[in-house]
């Protein structure tokens, strides 16, 4: 059981280093008083190009953190628990994909906070559930959609909503769509302990010679013949030792 533990808490050190990077920048906001050098997304201009990687890790408040962290803790987890193998390389996918979409099509504001990872994620899971089609799968894309998309997070992608970067949110679920796509013909751990069991061959019956329709009408005639005689002289034996039996 405890070496069980550890093993799970060895693949969630990137979600909980994550989220502690997450919180500490915040909190150097709040306290210290210093953005560290962080911006938001600004699309289309070339210093708004760092946002793709700071943007992310910014929060305009506690509140806006709070949001963000506590899926993102619930969504990695099931990322690097169950994905082991395209957990990495699907994390800094949609990470970086979100913010260069972002980057090219948003409105010209400065776009912060995790959202938008948040929205890949919850699409890269549920994707996954259609896309390798195997039982833990499609339960872990139920999961997510009572948790997340049953629970007002659809409503995060519609347009024209003040202070909300719907662009994000939007972008970040179909980079999910896409990363789930690229990735999921790598065989996971998942995909090997769920498929289809290969029931054994049952005998098979063969209720006339396998050969049958291999001959031409003569020789299935010559055939019945033969064995027609064979038949005969069988018969006539055992009536010859019948009739010794008697005497």
């Amino acid at each position: 059981m405890e070496k069980e533990f550890i093993k799970t808490l060895r693949k969630l050190y990137l979600p909980i280093a994550f989220i502690a990077i997450l919180v500490f920048i915040h909190l150097c906001f709040v306290f210290g008083d210093t953005r560290l050098g962080l911006v938001g997304v600004v699309p289309r201009k070339s210093y708004g190009l760092w946002g793709i990687l700071t943007g992310p890790l910014v929060h305009s408040d506690m509140q806006h953190l709070m949001a963000n962290t506590l899926p993102l803790a619930g969504l990695m987890s099931l990322l690097f628990i169950f994905y082991r193998k395209i957990s990495y390389f699907g994390f800094v996918l949609i990470y970086f994909l979100t913010g260069v979409v972002v980057w090219l099509f948003a409105r010209q504001v400065s776009h912060v906070g995790a959202s938008g990872i948040v929205y890949g994620l919850v699409s890269f899971v549920f994707f996954n559930g259609i896309f390798r089609k195997n039982l833990l799968s499609i339960i872990l894309s139920l999961i997510v959609t009572m948790l997340y998309i049953g629970s007002g997070y659809f409503m995060g992608i519609l347009p024209n909503q003040e202070g909300i970067s719907w662009e994000s949110h939007l972008f970040g679920a179909l980079v999910g769509v896409f990363v789930s796509f690229v990735l999921k013909d790598i065989p996971e751990a998942i995909d090997k302990e769920h498929e289809k069991k290969e029931w054994a061959e049952e005998e098979t019956r063969y209720y006339l010679p396998r050969d049958t329709f291999d001959m031409t009408k003569q020789e299935r005639e010559l055939l019945r013949q033969e064995q027609e005689m064979m038949r005969r002289q069988e018969e006539l034996l055992r009536r010859q030792q019948g009739n010794l039996d008697i005497n």
